[in-house]
């Protein structure tokens, strides 16, 4: 099958010509202080920031919902102050975004800071990502997986691969530069199919040991180097599950930030009519199984990761309602119920 291209002029998008007019000025605005390191050390004074902690999102909770909430360049500089920092703590950022206002966005990560004080100031607590993104909506979460791919991507690229000098980052961080030979290198991400197969009637789901109790999920691999999309979702389903697929067709794509930064390339696939016996690979898989629609409309009318005591209750769960493999499972049981 081909792949579909999404049309952004679509009215299904619903983009008006006033926000497509926003879109565009914002996007022209964030290519400005990427670009211009001065116009961005300017903003850094006028912008919001998300903060980490040892890439740990900083998270307030109120009424047992959690929240990633923005801090301003005035509040942030005074936390910076009790906490005995410099200002110049603050071109350490990342930017990551502007707000519909132009308000820029920043990410820092405080990791050179005791945890537990700056916790105390910011009234929040650091929050390993895997389980952030079991307690927050889909609104936060894009955001917060951009912002800690960056930052992570700059601390682990401090050194010219090529000549062994240190590099330096740009101020907006959209960059960095050896400058004994003028090498750029900008931050990168790896792609990766995330296949939800079908025989028709049922799709099947996988789990690794790594997965948190009960949960199961579409699979998922690395693109290898020279493979088109076409051939990476064959070789998966065949390497994990020993099956054959006869057709496949792309459904959307999501930014995904473990281990480091990737590209996933949301998939549905098909098998060949009558097969359906998985020969699992123990080596990347713990378990997968077949799963029918009425098992599936069940998980997806939970809203979020169960507590010990549900998972006891519950057969098995699957990820959060903004992960692409939810949609896939959302889109795979919508078109088997009828109209």
């Amino acid at each position: 099958m081909p792949l579909f291209l999404k049309n952004f002029n679509s009215p299904t998008l619903q983009f008006s010509r006033r926000l497509v007019s926003n879109y565009v000025s914002r996007m022209r605005h964030l290519y400005e202080l990427k670009e211009d390191d001065e116009a961005c050390r300017k903003a850094l004074s006028s912008g919001a920031f998300l903060l980490f902690h040892g890439f740990s999102p900083l998270l307030q909770k109120a009424e047992n919902k959690y929240t990633a909430t923005f801090v301003t360049a005035s509040d942030l500089n005074g936390i910076l102050q009790k906490l005995d920092q410099k200002e110049k703590y603050l071109e350490e950022s990342v930017l990551i975004g502007c707000s519909e206002n132009h308000v820029p966005q920043f990410a820092l990560d405080l990791g050179g800071i005791e945890k537990a004080r700056a916790e105390l100031l910011l009234k929040g607590t650091f929050v390993d990502l895997r389980k952030a993104f079991f307690l927050l909506d889909g609104k936060d979460a894009p955001l917060l997986s951009q912002a800690q791919a960056l930052l992570r991507w700059h601390s682990t690229h401090l050194y010219c691969s090529r000549t062994g000098h240190l590099t330096q980052k740009n101020v907006s961080g959209s960059k960095r530069v050896c400058s004994t030979e003028e090498i750029i290198y900008y931050p990168q991400m790896s792609p990766v199919v995330i296949v939800l197969v079908s025989d028709g009637t049922q799709c099947l789901l996988a789990r690794q040991k790594s997965f948190p109790p009960g949960m199961y999920s579409a699979l998922a691999g690395f693109c290898d180097i020279g493979e088109t999309v076409d051939d990476s979702v064959q070789r998966e389903v065949a390497e994990e599950v020993g099956l054959d697929v006869s057709s496949f067709e792309y459904s959307t794509s999501q930014h995904w930030p473990f281990p480091n930064s990737s590209l996933m390339i949301a998939c549905h696939a098909m098998v060949q009519p009558g097969q359906n016996k998985i020969v699992l690979n123990h080596s990347e898989l713990e378990d997968a199984r077949w799963f029918d629609t009425e098992e599936l409309a069940e998980a997806l009318k939970h809203k979020r990761m169960p507590t010990k005591k549900e998972m006891g209750e519950i057969p098995f769960w699957i990820p959060p309602p903004w992960a692409v493999a939810h949609q896939l499972i959302k889109e795979w049981t919508q078109r088997q119920q009828p109209p």
